[in-house]
């Protein structure tokens, strides 16, 4: 009953802040910034472990700038959530712009039926929920892990659900593709694929920001086993409130590559998309809480 009360509390008070204009979204974004980092100080330890880490040659100062520009940006992040409660279908395209949907389409007319895409916790991954608005007759699933929280799981699953797409666990994605291609339904498998895999899962290990990192292997070895394409998702933060995507295939035939090659494309895309600004990815997560000689059993290209 308790989780039932605060997620009602929290989708009328979402709904209400949703109704608020962009602009002003972003005023309430920069108080958000000042409680967050001067005064909650929200995983800063984390936050600055992490980046010392994957950025060794950058003075306190470099560090310092970037972390408040992550601050900023992990702000803005928050309120554009918000608003996905109330956003239209067309606001939302234009905030959040697929460059090349149209190279999706041939890969179905293959014969594929479900593509496998992959992306980061890069600018704001919440705002393209609104995949399924830019591909007719086709079904997206997000792939996710449940929250811990109830109420705040439930939440999240009605903002990213808002525009067609469906929430799949993790532990469901088998059944999904399995029923796609049994009615032979169109569909576009969206992993957030920079996330630290759990112990049992860990199969891979590469550098990854200057850091000996463990891959989720999970998207290559659907790939491989039920013959689906792979696709990076490029998200580039144009300015405030304003993002884009960019499509790029990594394979059309993932029988063919070798193992953890699939994998080890997608780490290097990824890499290459948080350089290319670093204060646009989620520093705040424990990306490196497992070292791998603490783990046995691990494998390696």
């Amino acid at each position: 009953m308790g989780n039932k009360i605060l997620y009602i509390i929290l989708l009328i008070w979402v709904k209400f802040n949703a109704l608020l204009p962009v602009p002003v979204l972003y005023v309430l974004s920069d108080i958000l910034y000042f409680i967050i980092y001067h005064v909650i100080r929200y995983r800063k330890k984390v936050v600055r472990d992490n980046m010392k880490n994957a950025f060794p040659d950058k003075s306190s100062e470099e560090l310092r700038q970037l972390e408040r520009r992550f601050y900023h940006h992990f702000a803005d992040y928050i309120v554009e959530t918000i608003k996905l409660a109330g956003i239209s279908q067309k606001e939302l395209l234009r905030r959040a712009h697929l460059n090349n949907p149209e190279m999706i389409k041939p890969l179905l007319e293959q014969g594929h039926t479900c593509i496998i895409l992959v992306m980061g916790h890069y600018g704001n991954w919440e705002w393209f929920t609104g995949f399924p608005i830019c591909f007719d007759n086709v079904q997206v699933h997000q792939i996710y892990r449940p929250l811990r929280n109830k109420a705040f799981d439930r939440l999240f699953i009605f903002l990213r659900t808002r525009f067609r797409a469906v929430c799949t666990k993790k532990n469901e994605v088998v059944r999904d593709i399995v029923g796609l291609k049994q009615t032979k339904t169109p569909g576009l498998l969206v992993f957030i694929a920079d996330q630290t895999p759990s112990k049992a899962n860990i199969h891979y290990w590469t550098r990854f920001l200057n850091q000996e990192s463990a891959i989720l292997t999970g998207p290559e070895r659907l790939a491989k086993k039920y013959d689906l394409p792979v696709v990076f998702v490029d998200v580039k933060k144009i300015k405030r409130g304003i993002y884009s995507v960019d499509f790029h295939l990594i394979t059309d035939t993932p029988k063919t590559m070798p193992e953890y090659s699939i994998t080890e494309e997608y780490t290097r895309r990824m890499e290459k998309s948080i350089l290319r600004d670093p204060a646009f990815w989620l520093w705040t997560h424990k990306r490196w809480k497992h070292k791998r000689e603490t783990i046995d059993g691990s494998s390696n290209i």
